[in-house]
Protein backbone atom coordinates (compact mmCIF):
# COMPACT_ATOMS: atom_id res chain seq x y z
CA UNK A 1 0.00 0.00 0.00
CA UNK A 2 1.22 3.50 -0.88
CA UNK A 3 1.61 5.97 1.67
CA UNK A 4 1.53 9.96 1.07
CA UNK A 5 4.86 11.29 1.25
CA UNK A 6 4.18 14.05 4.34
CA UNK A 7 6.63 16.41 2.69
CA UNK A 8 4.18 16.82 -0.42
CA UNK A 9 1.42 16.59 2.16
CA UNK A 10 2.77 19.88 3.30
CA UNK A 11 3.79 21.14 -0.07
CA UNK A 12 0.33 20.68 -1.30
CA UNK A 13 -1.29 22.67 1.37
CA UNK A 14 1.36 25.43 0.87
CA UNK A 15 0.37 26.00 -2.95
CA UNK A 16 -3.40 26.07 -1.71
CA UNK A 17 -2.80 28.66 0.70
CA UNK A 18 -1.01 30.70 -1.65
CA UNK A 19 -3.64 30.62 -4.29
CA UNK A 20 -6.22 31.12 -1.95
CA UNK A 21 -3.76 35.05 -0.56
CA UNK A 22 -3.65 35.42 -4.04
CA UNK A 23 -6.66 35.35 -5.45
CA UNK A 24 -9.01 36.57 -2.36
CA UNK A 25 -7.83 40.17 -3.11
CA UNK A 26 -8.80 40.34 -6.16
CA UNK A 27 -12.01 38.27 -6.15
CA UNK A 28 -12.76 41.14 -3.31
CA UNK A 29 -11.73 44.21 -5.09
CA UNK A 30 -13.88 43.19 -8.51
CA UNK A 31 -16.67 42.09 -5.93
CA UNK A 32 -16.55 45.91 -4.28
CA UNK A 33 -16.30 47.52 -8.32
CA UNK A 34 -18.90 45.70 -9.36
CA UNK A 35 -21.60 45.61 -6.37
CA UNK A 36 -20.71 48.27 -4.32
CA UNK A 37 -18.42 51.45 -5.35
CA UNK A 38 -16.51 52.19 -8.25
CA UNK A 39 -13.66 54.95 -8.29
CA UNK A 40 -13.59 57.55 -11.03
CA UNK A 41 -11.76 61.02 -12.38
CA UNK A 42 -13.50 64.04 -13.47
CA UNK A 43 -11.86 64.67 -17.17
CA UNK A 44 -13.29 68.04 -18.48
CA UNK A 45 -15.80 71.17 -16.74
CA UNK A 46 -19.02 69.73 -17.99
CA UNK A 47 -20.08 69.89 -14.31
CA UNK A 48 -18.51 73.10 -12.94
CA UNK A 49 -19.45 74.13 -10.30
CA UNK A 50 -20.64 70.93 -8.73
CA UNK A 51 -17.68 69.04 -9.81
CA UNK A 52 -14.46 70.01 -10.94
CA UNK A 53 -11.53 68.89 -13.14
CA UNK A 54 -9.37 66.38 -11.18
CA UNK A 55 -11.92 65.48 -8.68
CA UNK A 56 -11.92 61.50 -7.47
CA UNK A 57 -15.32 60.35 -6.81
CA UNK A 58 -16.57 57.20 -5.27
CA UNK A 59 -19.88 55.82 -7.81
CA UNK A 60 -22.88 53.95 -5.73
CA UNK A 61 -23.26 50.99 -8.15
CA UNK A 62 -25.74 49.35 -5.87
CA UNK A 63 -27.73 52.32 -6.11
CA UNK A 64 -30.76 50.97 -8.44
CA UNK A 65 -29.57 47.36 -8.52
CA UNK A 66 -26.77 45.09 -9.86
CA UNK A 67 -25.94 44.25 -13.33
CA UNK A 68 -25.18 41.06 -14.60
CA UNK A 69 -21.06 40.42 -14.45
CA UNK A 70 -19.42 41.57 -17.35
CA UNK A 71 -23.01 42.33 -19.23
CA UNK A 72 -25.24 46.01 -19.49
CA UNK A 73 -28.33 43.91 -18.58
CA UNK A 74 -29.92 44.34 -14.87
CA UNK A 75 -29.72 41.00 -12.99
CA UNK A 76 -32.07 43.07 -10.13
CA UNK A 77 -33.30 46.13 -9.98
CA UNK A 78 -35.02 47.94 -6.65
CA UNK A 79 -35.26 51.64 -7.36
CA UNK A 80 -35.00 53.78 -10.19
CA UNK A 81 -32.89 56.87 -11.18
CA UNK A 82 -34.08 60.00 -10.12
CA UNK A 83 -34.96 63.51 -11.48
CA UNK A 84 -31.91 65.85 -10.07
CA UNK A 85 -29.79 62.57 -9.25
CA UNK A 86 -25.68 62.90 -10.63
CA UNK A 87 -25.20 59.77 -12.23
CA UNK A 88 -22.32 57.94 -14.09
CA UNK A 89 -23.28 56.16 -17.63
CA UNK A 90 -22.11 54.32 -20.65
CA UNK A 91 -21.83 56.91 -23.46
CA UNK A 92 -24.37 56.28 -25.66
CA UNK A 93 -22.19 56.70 -28.97
CA UNK A 94 -19.11 54.30 -27.53
CA UNK A 95 -19.82 52.64 -24.65
CA UNK A 96 -16.44 51.96 -23.49
CA UNK A 97 -16.56 55.77 -22.90
CA UNK A 98 -17.99 56.50 -19.30
CA UNK A 99 -19.92 60.30 -18.71
CA UNK A 100 -21.10 61.81 -15.45
CA UNK A 101 -24.29 63.97 -15.82
CA UNK A 102 -27.17 65.51 -14.42
CA UNK A 103 -30.59 63.52 -14.85
CA UNK A 104 -33.24 65.87 -16.10
CA UNK A 105 -35.43 63.73 -18.19
CA UNK A 106 -37.24 60.74 -17.35
CA UNK A 107 -38.82 58.31 -19.34
CA UNK A 108 -42.24 59.73 -20.77
CA UNK A 109 -41.21 63.37 -20.06
CA UNK A 110 -41.63 66.15 -22.66
CA UNK A 111 -38.41 68.26 -21.85
CA UNK A 112 -38.04 71.49 -23.28
CA UNK A 113 -34.90 73.73 -23.30
CA UNK A 114 -34.98 77.81 -24.20
CA UNK A 115 -32.07 80.09 -24.20
CA UNK A 116 -31.01 77.66 -20.71
CA UNK A 117 -34.35 77.27 -19.26
CA UNK A 118 -35.71 74.10 -18.80
CA UNK A 119 -39.29 73.03 -18.74
CA UNK A 120 -40.85 69.59 -17.87
CA UNK A 121 -44.06 68.52 -19.14
CA UNK A 122 -44.83 71.96 -19.35
CA UNK A 123 -43.39 73.37 -15.84
CA UNK A 124 -40.21 75.58 -16.02
CA UNK A 125 -37.59 74.91 -13.31
CA UNK A 126 -37.14 78.15 -11.23
CA UNK A 127 -34.07 79.67 -11.40
CA UNK A 128 -32.46 82.41 -8.87
CA UNK A 129 -29.34 84.21 -9.01
CA UNK A 130 -26.64 82.70 -7.15
CA UNK A 131 -23.61 84.81 -6.14
CA UNK A 132 -20.68 82.47 -6.58
CA UNK A 133 -17.80 83.04 -4.40
CA UNK A 134 -15.57 82.52 -7.63
CA UNK A 135 -16.50 85.94 -9.20
CA UNK A 136 -15.87 84.64 -12.18
CA UNK A 137 -15.49 86.95 -15.49
CA UNK A 138 -17.58 85.79 -18.06
CA UNK A 139 -20.13 83.26 -16.27
CA UNK A 140 -23.22 83.39 -14.06
CA UNK A 141 -24.49 81.40 -11.48
CA UNK A 142 -28.19 79.82 -10.70
CA UNK A 143 -29.81 77.91 -8.24
CA UNK A 144 -31.76 75.86 -10.11
CA UNK A 145 -34.72 73.43 -8.25
CA UNK A 146 -35.61 69.98 -9.44
CA UNK A 147 -38.12 68.86 -6.70
CA UNK A 148 -37.47 67.69 -4.09
CA UNK A 149 -33.93 69.14 -4.36
CA UNK A 150 -31.73 72.42 -5.85
CA UNK A 151 -28.39 72.76 -7.15
CA UNK A 152 -26.43 75.21 -8.47
CA UNK A 153 -25.89 75.78 -12.22
CA UNK A 154 -23.37 77.66 -14.44
CA UNK A 155 -24.07 79.76 -17.68
CA UNK A 156 -21.99 82.42 -19.65
CA UNK A 157 -22.83 85.29 -19.07
CA UNK A 158 -25.98 86.55 -21.64
CA UNK A 159 -29.80 87.46 -21.46
CA UNK A 160 -32.23 84.45 -21.10
CA UNK A 161 -34.74 85.33 -24.58
CA UNK A 162 -38.10 83.79 -24.33
CA UNK A 163 -38.19 83.96 -27.81
CA UNK A 164 -35.33 82.05 -28.54
CA UNK A 165 -36.13 78.85 -30.83
CA UNK A 166 -36.52 76.25 -28.42
CA UNK A 167 -35.57 72.29 -28.42
CA UNK A 168 -38.21 69.94 -27.42
CA UNK A 169 -37.35 66.43 -26.18
CA UNK A 170 -39.77 63.86 -25.71
CA UNK A 171 -37.80 61.32 -23.63
CA UNK A 172 -38.78 57.32 -24.59
CA UNK A 173 -39.65 54.51 -22.36
CA UNK A 174 -36.62 53.28 -21.03
CA UNK A 175 -34.66 55.94 -21.78
CA UNK A 176 -33.38 59.20 -19.79
CA UNK A 177 -32.28 62.89 -20.75
CA UNK A 178 -29.09 64.19 -19.08
CA UNK A 179 -27.68 67.81 -18.91
CA UNK A 180 -24.32 69.09 -17.49
CA UNK A 181 -24.31 71.78 -14.75
CA UNK A 182 -21.96 73.66 -16.78
CA UNK A 183 -24.41 74.32 -19.02
CA UNK A 184 -22.79 76.44 -22.11
CA UNK A 185 -19.69 74.31 -22.13
CA UNK A 186 -21.36 70.88 -21.80
CA UNK A 187 -22.01 68.15 -24.72
CA UNK A 188 -24.99 66.10 -23.55
CA UNK A 189 -28.35 64.55 -24.45
CA UNK A 190 -28.99 68.21 -26.04
CA UNK A 191 -26.24 66.67 -28.70
CA UNK A 192 -26.03 63.00 -28.61
CA UNK A 193 -29.81 61.84 -27.24
CA UNK A 194 -30.61 59.91 -24.63
CA UNK A 195 -29.40 57.43 -22.55
CA UNK A 196 -31.02 53.84 -22.20
CA UNK A 197 -31.33 52.57 -18.96
CA UNK A 198 -28.83 49.17 -19.29
CA UNK A 199 -26.29 52.15 -19.84
CA UNK A 200 -26.80 53.53 -16.32
CA UNK A 201 -23.64 52.54 -14.25
CA UNK A 202 -24.33 53.94 -10.67
CA UNK A 203 -25.11 57.36 -8.61
CA UNK A 204 -22.20 59.39 -7.64
CA UNK A 205 -21.75 59.52 -4.02
CA UNK A 206 -18.84 61.49 -2.75
CA UNK A 207 -15.49 63.22 -3.51
CA UNK A 208 -13.18 61.19 -2.01
CA UNK A 209 -9.73 63.10 -3.39
CA UNK A 210 -9.44 66.51 -5.75
CA UNK A 211 -6.50 68.25 -6.69
CA UNK A 212 -5.70 71.44 -9.31
CA UNK A 213 -3.42 68.97 -11.30
CA UNK A 214 -1.79 65.52 -11.63
CA UNK A 215 1.76 64.69 -11.42
CA UNK A 216 3.71 64.67 -15.22
CA UNK A 217 5.22 61.45 -14.85
CA UNK A 218 1.71 59.79 -13.63
CA UNK A 219 -1.66 61.56 -14.69
CA UNK A 220 -4.09 59.04 -12.63
CA UNK A 221 -2.30 60.24 -9.58
CA UNK A 222 -2.65 63.85 -7.86
CA UNK A 223 0.50 66.21 -7.51
CA UNK A 224 0.34 66.01 -3.32
CA UNK A 225 1.56 70.04 -3.66
CA UNK A 226 -1.94 70.97 -5.57
CA UNK A 227 -4.35 69.68 -3.55
CA UNK A 228 -8.11 71.48 -2.97
CA UNK A 229 -8.44 69.82 0.83
CA UNK A 230 -11.81 71.47 1.24
CA UNK A 231 -13.50 69.43 -1.39
CA UNK A 232 -12.90 65.99 -0.22
CA UNK A 233 -15.20 63.74 1.63
CA UNK A 234 -18.02 66.19 0.28
CA UNK A 235 -21.16 64.29 -0.77
CA UNK A 236 -22.50 65.27 -3.83
CA UNK A 237 -26.47 66.39 -4.26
Amino acid sequence: MNQENPAEKNLKGTWNQAILTFLFPIVLVMGVRWALFEPFVIPSGSMIPNLLVHDHILVKKFAYGLHLPFSDKWMVQWSQPQRGQIIVFKYPENPDVYYIKRLVGLPGDEVVVRAGKIAINGQELPLEKFESAQNESGFTYFTETMEPAKHIIRFMDFKFDDDATPQVFKVPEGNYFFMGDNRDQSSDSRVWGFVKKDYIVGRAWAIWLSCESTLPTMTFMCDPAQMRWSRLFQVLK
